[in-house]
């Protein structure tokens, strides 16, 4: 993590984000049950070209917890906060997973800050988008343990097992097992909560900026289907498949993630003008 420098961002409540770069704002965010962490990889490739900022979004790692349920904007909120903070006007926002609905609740809300939009492995609602099976199946392996007294490491392995395809390498399942280890209980389940009533399917065919839909080909929570799927209702999108990947594609297949991400923001990159370091 050479040149890679941790920076808090003032307001309730307090956000921490990783950073590294000049130019353009990359904002980098994370899956329900990642952290910031998980896109060392990513800063790494786009510092040279941009100004590549990873979070740990409200409730997670080194960001501060709140107080009451959450309220599935505040990500959004919360993001506009960053922006203003490293005085960016538009962003190119990457989210994986949950960080890929954020991405899209943002753009719903705020599209005058959006300049590209990079969806991978993600989902528009979880009702339209996951059968009753797969949403209870969600649920008992997440939701169900940690009210029952357990912790967020008791319950690494099962998700570990249950996100990654069948190539993930010991290094990247040790990753995602010490994100998931690392969970604030109390946050996560508010975070599980608000994310089952999140639906923004309305919405998708009234995305008007570039975007890059980005999916894992052996992940099994968002199969590649319900990429192609977004690919056909979002105007001028582009999608790519990542082989040998599961969930989470830009850990387990970091090489070939890197490349597309490079490539597509390379197209788009001074739609985003500067930001402030």
């Amino acid at each position: 993590m050479t040149g890679i420098h941790t920076t808090f961002i003032d307001g309730t409540p307090r956000l921490a984000v990783d950073r590294a770069g000049s130019g353009p704002l990359v904002l980098l965010m994370h899956g329900i049950g990642g952290n910031r962490s998980n896109w060392t990889a990513q800063i790494e490739a786009l510092r040279d070209s941009f100004h590549a900022v990873a979070w740990d979004a409200r409730g997670y790692g080194d960001s501060e917890d709140y107080e009451g349920p959450l309220d599935f904007g505040e990500f959004a909120r919360d993001a506009i906060r960053v922006l203003d903070r490293f005085e960016a006007e538009k962003a190119h926002l990457v989210g994986l997973s949950m960080g890929g609905r954020i991405a899209q609740d943002f753009h719903a809300r705020f599209p005058e800050r959006v300049a590209t939009l990079v969806l991978c492995d993600t989902m528009s609602d979880f009702r339209g988008s996951m059968t009753p099976e797969k949403r209870a199946e969600f649920i008992r392996l997440r939701q169900a343990p940690l009210k029952a007294g357990k912790e967020p490491r008791d319950i690494a392995d099962a998700l570990v097992d249950s996100l990654v395809g069948p190539d993930a390498t010991g290094s990247a399942r040790r990753q995602l097992w010490d994100s998931i280890a690392a969970l604030h209980k109390d946050s996560y389940l508010k975070t599980i909560e608000a994310s089952l009533s999140f639906d923004r399917s309305a919405e998708i065919d009234r995305i008007s900026v570039p975007t890059l839909l980005l999916y894992g080909s052996h992940d099994r929570l968002t199969p590649p289907d319900i990429g192609r799927a977004l690919h056909r209702r979002i105007p001028g999108s582009e999608f790519v498949e990542i082989d040998k990947a599961g969930h989470l594609s830009n850990i387990e297949q970091a090489g070939a993630f890197n490349a597309a991400l490079l490539a597509f923001l390379g197209k788009h990159r001074d739609r985003a003008g500067g930001s402030r370091a």
